[in-house]
Order: C-alpha cells, then sequence, then structure tokens
C-alpha cells in the first residue's frame, strides 16, 4: 500500500517554512507522498487551547525568539526572524494554495514560495498583489487562482482543511500524520524519517 504523510501547515510558521523542503526529501528518499494541507491556525488555536503569539507569555516569546536564532543557523535557511508583515492572515495564501490542489496541481513549490515571501522576502502574503505574483512565477494562473480562493467554495474548502486537522488531533503547525500517529514541529522530522524506515 502506498505510503502518504499528512502534512497540516500555515505559510505564516516559520517553523513549517523551516521543515517544508525537509518533508519532501524524507518523503522523497523512502517512496512517500505527502498530502500538502495548508490551514490556519485562528481555527485550531481556540478548539486545542493554543494562543496567538502576542497573547503568550514573555517567556515563551523570548525562547521562541532563541530557537528561531538556532535553527535557520542549523539548516542553513535564510529567515528573517522578525519580518515586515507578521503577524498578518494567514487565510488568504491558504486559501489560494488550497484552489490550486483543487485544480490538481502540486502545491508543494508554490507554499515553499508562499513561506518564503513570508520570512525572507518581506512580502504581505495576506495581500492578493503578491499572492498573484508568486502563484505566477510558480507557473499557476494567478488570477483565476485568486478568483477561486475568494470565492464560497475557496473558504469552504479552508474550513474543511481545518475540520480534518482538528480530527487528525492537529493543535499547531506544522503537524505530520502518518499510519494515524501525530508528529508536531519540524524537530520532530527525525523521528518521522525512522517511523518511515520501520513501516
Amino acid at each position: 500500500m502506498p505510503t502518504t504523510i499528512r502534512y497540516y501547515y500555515t505559510h505564516v510558521s516559520p517553523w513549517s517554512y523551516l521543515g517544508h523542503a525537509r518533508l519532501g526529501e524524507i518523503a522523497a528518499r523512502h517512496g512517500a507522498s505527502i498530502d500538502y494541507v495548508p490551514i490556519t491556525l485562528g481555527a485550531i488555536f481556540p478548539r486545542t487551547g493554543g494562543l496567538p503569539l502576542a497573547k503568550r507569555a514573555p517567556e515563551r516569546q523570548a525562547y521562541r525568539m532563541a530557537e528561531l536564532r538556532r535553527w535557520p543557523q542549523r539548516l542553513g535557511i535564510p529567515l528573517n526572524r522578525e519580518p515586515a508583515h507578521f503577524p498578518t492572515d494567514d487565510r488568504p495564501a491558504a486559501r489560494l494554495a488550497l484552489a490550486a490542489k483543487a485544480r490538481g496541481h502540486d502545491i508543494a513549490e508554490l507554499s515553499l514560495a508562499l513561506m518564503r515571501a513570508c520570512w525572507a522576502e518581506e512580502r504581505d502574503i495576506a495581500d492578493p498583489g503578491p499572492l498573484r505574483e508568486i502563484a505566477e512565477a510558480c507557473g499557476l494562473d494567478g488570477a483565476a487562482l485568486l478568483e477561486d480562493a475568494e470565492s464560497e467554495a475557496g473558504q469552504r474548502r479552508l474550513d474543511e482543511a481545518c475540520q480534518a486537522a482538528l480530527a487528525d488531533g492537529c493543535f499547531g503547525a506544522p503537524w505530520y500524520l502518518l499510519d494515524g500517529e501525530p508528529f508536531w514541529g519540524q524537530d520532530r522530522l527525525e523521528l518521522l524519517k525512522e517511523a518511515l524506515e520501520n513501516r
């Protein structure tokens, strides 16, 4: 039976960004496919006890910044710890990616480009202009995807993705699911790799 990793993420999560390409590499090495499912944490946190960054205790915020110094250096991935457009609404980018997925596109490259725009390129991925440009740079019809993303169907796809995430126990991003076993955070990718090796 083919192996599939279900991957819930938000484009405005630095941890999703830091793990995105590595997940693809791990899956490819082990002959697994990835079901890319962008979500909005605005629908996840209220149901699972999570807090938006600004509402977290200062100690938690300070530790987050320490980790955001360590991991990009360790991985060699460019990341601005305090990007100009963060926090920003993660729903427009999620709806855009889900619209592309609904049309049969592999959204791995698009999603990485959206994350990179936020965390390395100082672009606002809640703004339709950059969203269209990023989609077109990935060879997609940006205008058509935006129209689809902002429709009722576009919002319904996002709602359904978030409901699926909650049903799978997701309370943060990135969230990887293999054979019903959850892995939370890009720092669990080694454990996910071991689970793939031991299947």
